[in-house]
């Protein structure tokens, strides 16, 4: 099993993965408050670990991926107020949506997908837990987290109690102990759904959801937590006082790890600036390959910068890949021939860029580093190809089923092409589609041989007009379409 190393947010360094427990690989990332569709900011951690998940999955841990969705929330309450319905009616619309648009972007699902509101027994066990401990204490039917009780309060994010108190946005309520002091328990609202707790009615502050989910199906101590960096605080610092001050486990989480901010013309993507972009539209104008390779064409820790001209980059960059994966499945139709000094040029470099791939991706998952290693091998199989055309026609098979095996490995883990590798074989109307090609290339090797120059490529050019591309060789003419 390869050595992989992370950046743990809570030591600020990289650092040599070593799981709780030997072959397994247990992950929580904090899902979405569903009260509208998601957006691409929501959409880049999910992609990020779906990457991960795979790449954890190829070296051969067993993965448990827990991602929870938070629907009981101030937002989904206000928006069902505002339409007159219930608030599970809001919650249950935007997770359909999130699956709608993840599904799309090809993120597996997760092994679970708890709920706040299915979860309320261990909310509760937490919290009693947390105020028999002395953690926490009661305040009218509310329950709050003392955090002066914590003394490792401020760790993850590397601030002073009085830093924080001093820079956030926090309630004014002058019955805490303390204005850092965070609700695990807000009494009821009129007007809002609540659950029958020892404190009175109420329902969970925002913190506390993660702390008893993840403990509940991952245990006291797991490997990862993830999400964005602006989880950092106060939801990820609250999460680690909650969930040690009730178990006394230390650490509670072995690896933070935390994806950059999108950015739009380098300004951070949010709600309240209007400047956010909702993934359902995204894919009316880009396909969800190009999404989800913009995504991940930087450092999951890097800030991405969300534009037209990036995308189009993506794009590009999709129809190389594209190009190469077209040229295997093409040669892996001609006749076979002995493994000439060229074959054995390609494997040679093949086994190089997959080395070089997975040492990418043992260095914190680095993706954008990884895809040159894509770039370099889908080059090798170009010229491959072309030297092939050039020459007899004939193919060295084993070379070519070990150099296809390692093309397809990296574009299985970065999640993308896979339309491209199953050709559309499957699918009657792209049958008719190929024989309808095979038609017209015919007709104009006819003109060819008839010295028909102008018709022939007047075919030829109206063709590439509609995005089909004609490549001639020794062997015969061959069509490519964009799908991109």
């Amino acid at each position: 099993m390869r050595n992989i190393t992370v950046f743990n947010t809570m030591t600020r360094s990289k650092e040599l993965f070593k799981p709780v427990h030997e072959g397994e690989a247990k992950i929580y990332v904090c899902g979405v408050t569903p009260y509208n569709h998601p957006h691409i900011g929501n959409a880049r951690p999910f992609v990020t670990w779906d990457v991960i998940r795979r790449y954890l999955t190829h070296v051969g841990y067993k993965v448990t991926l827990v991602q929870n969705f938070t629907d009981i929330d101030d937002k989904i309450i206000n928006t069902s107020n505002g339409e007159g319905v219930a608030w599970s009616v809001i919650a249950n619309r935007y997770i359909d949506s999130y699956f709608d648009v993840m599904d799309a972007l090809h993120v597996k699902r997760a092994d679970i997908y708890p709920r706040v509101s299915e979860h309320m027994e261990d909310i509760i066990t937490m919290i009693r837990s947390l105020i028999d401990n002395g953690y926490a204490y009661e305040l009218d039917g509310d329950v709050y987290y003392s955090v002066e009780k914590f003394e490792n309060y401020g760790n993850l994010s590397g601030r002073t109690l009085e830093d924080m108190q001093a820079g956030a946005r926090i309630d004014v309520d002058d019955r805490k102990h303390n204005p850092m002091d965070f609700a695990l328990w807000k009494s009821a609202k009129p007007g809002e759904p609540s659950w029958t707790s020892p404190w009175g009615e109420g329902r969970p502050g925002w913190h506390i959801e993660c702390s008893a989910m993840s403990k509940k199906y991952l245990g006291e101590e797991f490997d990862f937590h993830g999400g964005g960096s602006d989880l950092i605080f106060p939801h990820h610092e609250n999460e680690i006082a909650q969930s040690e001050g009730c178990s006394h486990h230390h650490p509670s989480v072995r690896y933070w790890l935390h994806n950059g901010f999108i950015t739009i013309n380098q300004e951070k993507m949010s709600k309240s600036l209007n400047n956010f972009f909702l993934v359902k539209d995204i894919l009316e104008q880009y396909t969800p390959d190009v999404l989800r390779y913009f995504l991940l064409s930087t450092h999951y820790r890097s800030p991405l910068d969300f534009s037209d001209e990036r995308l189009d980059e993506a794009i590009k960059s999709l129809e190389r890949f594209t190009t190469a994966i077209e040229n295997v499945l093409y040669l892996e139709s001609c006749p076979e021939g002995p493994c000439a000094e060229e074959a054995a040029t390609l494997l040679d470099k093949a086994n190089d860029y997959k080395e070089e791939f997975e040492k990418a991706m043992c260095d914190d998952f680095n993706t954008a580093l990884a895809s040159s290693s894509m770039f370099g091998l889908a080059k090798e199989i170009n010229i491959y190809y072309q030297i092939v055309q050039s020459s007899n026609g004939t193919v060295c098979k084993e070379t070519l089923a070990t150099v296809k095996e390692i093309f397809k490995f990296m574009t299985d883990i970065i999640g993308i092409l896979s339309s491209a590798w199953n050709g559309s074989k499957n699918s009657n109307s792209a049958k008719e589609y190929d024989e309808l090609m095979n038609v017209i290339l015919h007709i104009r090797q006819t003109c060819r041989e008839k010295k028909q120059w102008e018709l022939a490529d007047t075919i030829r050019d109206s063709l590439s007009d509609i995005g089909i591309t004609i490549e001639d060789s020794p062997q015969g003419a061959r069509w490519k379409k964009r799908e991109i």
